[in-house]
């Protein structure tokens, strides 16, 4: 590989995606490399939200509640089958990943009695360690946690050690939140359904990066995030999917009346309506719901195919670079190597990483930390060129070849 930015240039050139950059808002000259904490903003945004508030809240006020609704529900659907490969009526649109995990865990559960384990990987996402050991608590299971190499991610060796007809629930990250490791949904779903458990899937790493093979895995259950590579702005609505034979078995343990049938009746009793409308609460973020509807126009005009091939890409160039640039700077790749088995981010280690993190942050790059002692990477394939991983990876090398990064302080700050 040749590693000069007149290359990179050539290959933006050759770049069938280089005209998705205009879909999103740049104000700075920043290089944006934290795509998988939260995606950039689409230029249609603004004027979506401008229309709901606008037209629809300041002129129509409650009558345009029908059409907020609808717009649930069929923003829903479109993330399912654009996003998520699924059919209509099995993706909603609610509350936090968290909240929604929280549903879904304790459906499982419920659903598998007699049975007393929970499995989950012990490097889960730190929310989800915490949401499935209250589960746990509240229902008097187990939790086990699946250890397995905190850079390849969870392997079909990994699960088989602990699984048996004792297991309700697995919950496994599709992609690694530290190591971007790519997990195989079909191989490791047809595990645990051989155990007669049920398995639930965080996305929020790979929704918007990755293909999701709910269907072909026939996974029962997911939940995910709409802010990072589906570009729906902090705090947006998240998601959870339920697989439609499952639908009439659940039950959210959360008994709002959005999941009431003839909700208008205002009946004291509570009957889940049928569909996966049964797992809503409370009323719709109706401005979220927008923000992540022009969120997934994005990459669904894309696709999430192309999507998917640009971020091996990006994501190989990353590596190619850190490799002829980083390694003899005491860097090392914390993430596959096979792109096959990696998702849209690339985590290196260091013993300086925080600083590194900072001092490039001072220069013009954002990416994060997250511990023990690594860099994390996330190019949006629809937003960064591969002239800007470039000359992001070009600022560090000279950052750290410099010594100009242990000007800055070893303590961590709240947010990383």
């Amino acid at each position: 590989m040749t590693f000069t930015r007149g290359h990179a240039q050539a290959r933006d050139e050759a770049d069938p995606l280089s005209r998705s950059r205009w879909m999103f808002s740049y104000a700075d000259e920043t290089i944006y490399l934290d795509a998988n904490s939260l995606g950039r903003m689409p230029v249609s945004t603004p004027l979506a939200l401008r229309t709901v508030t606008r037209d629809e809240w300041a002129r129509d006020l409650i009558r345009s509640w029908p059409k907020w609704l609808e717009e649930a529900r069929t923003t829903a659907d479109l993330l399912g089958r654009e996003i998520l490969g699924v059919e209509p009526g099995q993706v909603a649109l609610s509350d936090s990943t968290s909240v929604n995990l929280y549903k879904l865990a304790v459906a499982a559960v419920r659903a598998r009695p007699g049975r007393r384990r929970i499995v989950v990987e012990a490097d889960n996402f730190p929310t989800d360690l915490y949401v499935l050991d209250g589960v746990a608590r509240d229902h008097d299971l187990e939790v086990t946690r699946v250890v397995a190499d905190i850079n390849d991610g969870v392997r079909a060796v990994d699960l088989a050690a602990v699984l048996d007809e004792d297991v309700a629930l697995v919950c496994l990250s599709h992609v690694s939140y530290r190591s971007g490791a790519l997990l195989d949904m079909e191989g490791l779903t047809r595990q645990v359904h051989d155990v007669g458990a049920l398995m639930l899937w965080d996305l929020c790493h790979s929704a918007g990066a990755a293909p999701t093979p709910l269907a072909e895995s026939r996974a029962d259950l997911a939940v995910g995030c709409t802010y990072k590579y589906l570009n729906g702005g902090p705090g947006a609505p998240a998601f959870l999917y339920v697989r439609a034979d499952l639908q009439g078995a659940l039950r959210s343990p959360i008994q709002g009346w959005f999941g009431q049938q003839d909700q208008f009746d205002m009946t004291p009793t509570y009957q889940p309506v049928e569909g996966i409308e049964r797992f809503l609460v409370g009323t719709p973020n109706v401005l979220g719901v927008v923000m992540v509807r022009e969120g997934v126009r994005s990459v669904a005009l894309a696709g999430v195919e192309a999507v998917r091939e640009k971020a091996q890409a990006l994501t190989e160039y990353v590596i190619a670079l850190a490799d002829q640039w980083l390694t003899p700077l005491g860097f090392r790749l914390a993430s596959p190597r096979d792109p096959a088995l990696r998702g849209s981010h690339v985590t290196l280690e260091h013993p300086q990483a925080w600083q590194a993190c900072q001092a490039w942050i001072d220069e013009g790059v954002v990416a994060d930390y997250r511990m023990p002692d690594r860099l994390r990477i996330g190019p949006s394939p629809l937003s960064t060129s591969f002239e800007e991983v470039w000359l992001a990876l070009d600022r560090l090398r000279v950052i750290v070849e410099s010594g100009a990064h242990l000007t800055y302080p070893e303590k961590r700050s709240r947010v990383t």
